[in-house]
């Protein structure tokens, strides 16, 4: 079928058209360098050129390579091939938009030359099953495939025919023929990010390269299918389990391609037709509670910029997808793994001119693109609203009070066998105003033990790192088979409303017959949250809850030191004031610092604040703890 498609429009758009449409690159470049909205972005990418220009092309060499496989290090490796693409990425832009500095031109050839002669573009930690001479074609050998292709067509004579046949000829043995000649691979059948990134990548750098079209129809079959199983690990609330920062990654991807596809066959393919792609588009939105800070479920930095071009693209495709103010765009050097993809479509696609560029609008749809910018920059903030997604189990709720301040409240079901999975079935978070008062520690730093059989012995992947209770001793255990159950879920303007039955997500070990957490969240005035956890034991009076010394253990996750401010009352302090309530009669709480190694390998800092049960909690079987989360009218004194 795609064949026939293809062979249909023989006058597909190819070479940069596939991303720029019918307005040369030449011209395209000079709008964007007169484009006001964009300056302060190309001023970045510029700055980030320049300095490069100053360093040392670095050198990828056996010893790195050989680390991940002799300690687990990845990061020693994958800095320096990270570093390299970030060249890559600033010497093409530039070249591209000020093609009169020879410098960045030379610059470019010399970075385009040593990744072409890397021995592979797979990282060591996913070289693991070789498939043909190069490695195996992981998320990176994909990305550099496509990303030295789009840049080869964008562009054109600016590079010497030598460099560009040498990209041509290292793509196809890399990529194209291994995929080919050796798939499938198993990304192809993976419901999560490495099938579409993978496949994505693979479609797209096709589509630049490949001229024939019964070949070229062989590639994008096999990427379809992977992209519908990509899909298929959504569910249609559009949820990204993986967390936010693999939405960005994942449905990033899957966006870039469909984008190239849609042009390259004239809309005949449409991957933006289908239904539960607008509900994954929407996720952005339902996923951040105030400017920055995201609800960061699963594998997710606490903090994270906007893709403005990913963003204004699917507005273009649905005009429910919000713009967030323009202060929240993603700065140009903050991805530390320099993908091209994202980088010149934030450009692109975020252009005030682009509407009007792309769909031939003229002048009036460049000024409707600009007013939908300045009406964003103007609304400075998410929308208020609330979403229970359910095939994910999550809720969100972001409300504004009177006195301009955001609050956002967030908490999780699911099951803890999901993709990127962190043990962490009713965690929940508390936000105001941008400030994390209960929290996520966020993903860690990634190691071969990380992905391994001791995952959940690090404190940000099990459940002993989250606002989770340990009973008897007993954290949650893993598999798709410990999970929650979601028994009410309610919105309304003045209360929204979440429970969950969580004891199927803890071990036999635990005693547990019943846990149900529920969670009662006030939008009026100053918030509060209350939370309610009921325990049913199975009454063994010879031995304790458990089987150990120990019954039940609340445990809450902060950034913010817990200051007791009277007995019942302990209180988070950020630029507002958090009292947490409980009953002094019944918990004893116990304030720890912890520390551990972020994504980057930087030490981080939190609090573990426990509050123990005392004797006598559990009585016939069952016990209660009930907790208050209230936000004091007056902000805090620093």
């Amino acid at each position: 079928m795609l064949e026939g498609t293809l062979t249909a429009m023989p006058d597909r758009v190819r070479g940069f058209g596939l991303l720029l449409g019918e307005l040369g690159a030449d011209d395209w470049a000079a709008r964007l360098l007169g484009d006001a909205s964009l300056s302060g972005l190309i001023g970045e990418i510029e700055a980030e050129a320049e300095r490069l220009l100053d360093e040392p092309e670095p050198e990828l060499t056996d010893d790195l390579f050989r680390l991940f496989a002799e300690t687990g290090d990845r990061l020693a490796y994958e800095n320096v091939y990270f570093a390299k693409r970030k060249r890559l990425n600033a010497f093409a832009i530039m070249a591209w938009l000020k093609p009169e500095k020879t410098s960045y031109r030379e610059a470019l050839r010399l970075t385009a030359l040593s990744i072409c002669d890397e021995y592979t573009w797979c990282l060591p930690a996913h070289y693991g099953e070789k498939r043909g001479p190069y490695g195996n074609i992981d998320l990176f050998a994909a990305e550099t495939g496509f990303t030295l292709s789009e840049m080869s067509a964008l562009l054109g004579d600016k590079l010497d025919a030598e460099l560009r046949e040498r990209i041509a000829f290292e793509t196809e043995r890399r990529l194209f023929a291994p995929f080919l000649e050796q798939g499938p691979y198993p990304w192809e059948k993976l419901e999560n990010n490495w099938s579409s990134v993978c496949a994505g990548s693979v479609g797209a750098a096709a589509l630049y390269a490949i001229e024939d079209t019964e070949r070229l129809a062989r590639v994008l079959e096999r990427t379809q299918a992977a992209m519908d199983c990509f899909l298929a690990g959504y569910g249609d609330d559009g949820a990204c389990v993986e967390g936010y920062s693999y939405w960005q990654y994942g449905f990033g991807y899957y966006v870039y391609y469909a984008d190239l596809l849609k042009r390259a066959t004239g809309g005949a393919i449409d991957g933006f037709a289908i239904p539960k792609v607008k509900e994954i588009a929407l996720f952005q939105q339902r996923c951040f509670s105030c400017g920055d800070t995201v609800i960061n479920f699963s594998d997710s930095p606490q903090r994270c910029g906007i893709f403005m071009g990913l963003t204004m693209r699917l507005r273009d495709e649905y005009p429910e997808v919000a713009v967030p103010h323009a202060s929240l765009r993603e700065p140009y050097a903050a991805d530390h793994c320099g993908r091209w993809a994202p980088a010149i479509r934030n450009l692109i696609w975020a252009s005030a001119e682009r509407a009007a560029v792309a769909k031939g609008a003229g002048e009036t749809g460049a000024a409707e693109a600009s007013d939908k910018i300045e009406e964003a920059d103007a609304a400075g903030e998410w929308p208020t609203e609330a979403h229970y997604m359910a095939d994910a189990g999550w809720f969100m709720s972001r409300y504004a009070a009177e006195d301009g301040s955001v609050y956002g409240f967030a908490a999780k079901g699911g099951h803890n066998g999901e993709s990127h999975n962190h043990n962490d079935c009713g965690h929940f978070l508390l936000h105001a105003d941008g400030e994390v008062y209960l929290a996520d520690i966020g993903r860690g730093l990634y190691t071969k033990e990380y992905f391994g059989p001791d995952r959940y012995s690090f404190w940000c992947n099990g459940s002993q790192g989250h606002s989770l209770p340990i009973v008897g001793g007993a954290l949650q255990a893993e598999g798709a088979e410990r999970k929650a159950i979601v028994t009410e879920a309610s919105v309304s303007d003045r209360e929204d409303r979440f429970a969950l039955e969580l004891s199927g997500a803890y071990p036999e070990a635990a005693g547990l017959l019943g846990l149900e957490r529920s969670f009662a969240w006030r939008k009026e005035g100053t918030p509060a949250l209350t939370l309610v956890d009921s325990f049913a034991f199975a009454v063994n009076e010879a031995e304790p809850v458990g089987g150990s010394g120990e019954q039940i253990i609340e445990r809450f996750i902060t950034f913010m030191e817990p200051k007791l401010v009277k007995e019942g009352i302990l209180s988070l302090t950020g630029s507002r004031r958090v009292h947490i309530e409980y009953d002094a009669a019944a918990w004893r709480p116990v304030v720890t610092s912890r520390s551990d190694l972020d994504h980057f390998a930087e030490e981080r800092y939190w609090y573990t604040l426990d509050f123990h049960q005392l004797d006598g909690g559990v009585e016939g079987g069952r016990a209660t703890a009930r907790f208050a989360f209230v936000f004091q009218e007056e902000a805090a004194k620093r």
